[in-house]
């Protein structure tokens, strides 16, 4: 009898630790902002959602185009219509993986540095990034940050040539992420 419950105690353990080993969030932040003299263009959006998967280091992000807000409304509906035409080109995504991902240690408190590499899809058009992130972990609570620059011409995104001035070449684009253990279905 003892043998069992020691059977029964290490499978539990172990499907704990297998379920533990994904991470989601439905709330993801996206931000981004445009800066040059003539004109600062920022938008946000707190609904992107993010898969991680510590047993394979792999993670993935994805956001609705049309779910950034903007200061300005005309803004807005220039992002949607004019540039990224999101109705044909409705999600950004990111699929990748962590380079470095032994070094997280989830179950313990502390600051984590790693470098992502992946592929990044914006307005139709896929391209290879790598970018640093720090994943923070805090009484069982994992927060991830982490930053790039991209290139508008990069991502086949079209500037009018009376606007140019107003919008910047390269745009900064800021990710924060509170994750939460997946549900082992």
């Amino acid at each position: 009898m003892k043998n069992i419950i020691t059977i029964f105690v290490l499978l539990i353990g172990l499907v704990v630790n297998v379920s533990a080993q994904k991470y989601f969030t439905k709330t993801g932040n996206i931000s981004f902002h445009s800066d040059t003299p003539m004109e600062k263009i920022e938008a946000v959006t707190n609904s992107a959602t993010s898969v991680l998967d510590m047993e394979t280091g792999k993670i993935q992000w994805a956001v609705l185009v049309k779910s950034f807000s903007f200061e300005k409304a005309l803004m807005e509906e220039h992002f949607n219509e004019n540039y990224m035409e999101s109705t044909k080109f409705p999600k950004a995504k990111f699929t990748g993986s962590i380079d470095n991902a032994g070094s997280l240690n989830l179950s313990k408190d502390g600051k984590y540095n790693v470098t992502v590499t992946g592929n990044l899809e914006i307005h139709g058009v896929t391209k290879p990034v790598t970018s640093s992130a720090e994943f923070v972990v805090k009484g069982g609570k994992i927060t991830a940050n982490s930053g790039l620059k991209i290139l508008v011409a990069d991502y086949g995104i079209d500037i009018p040539s009376l606007v140019k001035d107003k919008i910047a070449k390269e745009i900064d684009i800021k990710i924060q992420a509170t994750y939460e253990a997946m549900a082992k279905s």
